[in-house]
């Protein structure tokens, strides 16, 4: 039973340091070849949009909203995968079973 706490409280710290390493990094999103560019963290907060001036068109907003959401959707993948290889090993793969801190 020793063994297995020890195990456990092992876990948390490799957790906890894996978290702190999602929390500091910050991937980017583009969209339009760079006319659109997100800043979201390793956890998924939003930090930055920047947009080109040239893909402003008052006569066509349509297409700078779907720039930006390609771009939002290209931070969340970046952010979802960084996830997967940062946290993967540490959990073993149980991240999906709703564990509170996996």
């Amino acid at each position: 039973m020793q063994q297995i706490m020890k195990q456990a409280q092992k876990m948390q710290q490799q957790v906890a340091q894996a978290q702190a390493e999602l929390a500091a990094a910050e991937l980017t999103g583009t969209a339009g070849g760079g006319l659109v560019t997100v800043t979201v963290t390793g956890l998924g907060e939003y930090k930055s949009v920047k947009i080109d001036p040239k893909v402003v068109d008052p006569e066509d907003l349509e297409t700078l909203e779907d720039l930006v959401l390609a771009a939002l959707h290209n931070a969340a993948e970046a952010q979802r995968e960084l996830t997967e290889r940062t946290m993967g090993p540490v959990t073993g793969g149980m991240g999906g079973l709703g564990l509170p801190g996996f």
